[in-house]
């Protein structure tokens, strides 16, 4: 796993799209996909929060916060994007942020209501996909000239523990 200005860092180009998608209609909007008790997807709207430090989701007492604190595991998906249906895909693994700086100055910029139940999850980044359809879209609804959809994936790399357990 990564952390956003780990991925920043390995392929900013690719990390500049993603983020422009997350953040096309001012703050971050996504879909987030987490893990059900019983195995089965939940999905839910968020506001992602980038910072050059990392990737973060404020989460109120909810079933989608307590999938994360059971199973970390998510997937985040862009809006669509109005002129087009270019998307931005992460999956990965959430942790809660226990650093009270971190908490704090994030709280504090976005206006994070103290009388509000909520914990400050970082989203570490196992792998990146970012999909570009073209101005036709993905399916094209009158003829046009086609391009080529254009994806790019990265992947965080192992680190030696991970490799021995695979």
């Amino acid at each position: 796993m990564a952390s956003w200005s780990d991925f920043t860092s390995a392929d900013p180009s690719l990390a500049a799209a993603i983020r422009a998608l997350f953040e096309q209609y001012g703050p971050g909007l996504a879909y987030m996909a987490t893990v059900r008790a019983d195995g089965a997807p939940r999905l839910h709207p968020v506001s992602p929060v980038i910072t050059d430090e990392g990737l973060y989701c404020f989460m109120v007492a909810s079933p989608k916060r307590g999938d994360l604190t059971r199973d970390g595991r998510y997937a985040l998906h862009s809006f669509p994007p109005e002129e087009c249906d270019d998307e931005a895909y992460l999956t990965g693994q959430a942790t809660r942020v226990q650093d009270p700086m971190v908490i704090a100055t994030l709280s504090g910029a976005l206006r994070a209501s103290p009388d509000v139940d909520w914990h400050l999850y970082e989203l570490h980044i196992e792998t990146a996909t970012f999909r570009q359809h073209g101005p036709a879209g993905a399916i094209p609804l009158a003829a046009s000239p086609t391009v080529a959809p254009m994806s790019r994936t990265w992947r965080a790399e192992l680190s030696p523990q991970l490799a021995l357990a695979s």
